[in-house]
């Protein structure tokens, strides 16, 4: 009796501690691939992405103090990874393009305006065909870029 008690506990053991092992892992290296994105773009210690933040395999850094943003997306079949020295940035605003003859956005970008050549630069920041789950993420990530074009268009002014 007793010995199957431990048995049974100890496959229940192994059920529970092999997925985790896998989700701690595949943490870690998501943090090291980071890291080493963020330091390939701090151009010899010029910008330190202080401000992070991570949500749906998207990641955004800010340098507030010399003008830094980084933009990096897991999502695609190829990350994406987006810079922009804020220091030659007048404006940043939201795009949103939604289907024809729909309300529904299939793409969300960052539109930033540069103060010398008066052009404009979009960067990408979500697209339908890159999610999973469009509808829960495109909601999610339509509020995480609002709250950043708010905190970079505070940092560039």
């Amino acid at each position: 009796m007793d010995t199957s008690v431990t048995i049974i506990g100890l496959i229940i053991t192994i059920l529970i501690g092999i997925p985790l092992f896998f989700v701690f892992r595949s943490n870690v290296i998501n943090k090291n691939k980071i890291r080493e994105i963020k330091k390939k773009y701090d151009q010899n210690n010029h910008f330190n992405f202080e401000l992070t933040e991570t949500q749906n395999k998207k990641v955004l850094a800010l340098d507030q103090k010399k003008k830094g943003f980084l933009l990096m997306d897991f999502n695609a079949p190829e990350e994406i990874v987006s810079f922009v020295n804020l220091n030659d940035i007048d404006s940043c605003k939201l795009v949103a393009t939604t289907e024809k003859n729909s309300a529904k956005i299939i793409k969300i970008e960052f539109e930033f305006g540069y103060k010398e050549a008066h052009k404009k630069e979009l960067v990408q920041f979500y697209t339908i065909e890159n999610e999973i789950i469009d509808q829960e993420c495109l909601y999610e990530d339509h509020v995480l870029a609002q709250k950043w074009t708010k905190i970079i268009t505070d940092c560039i002014s």
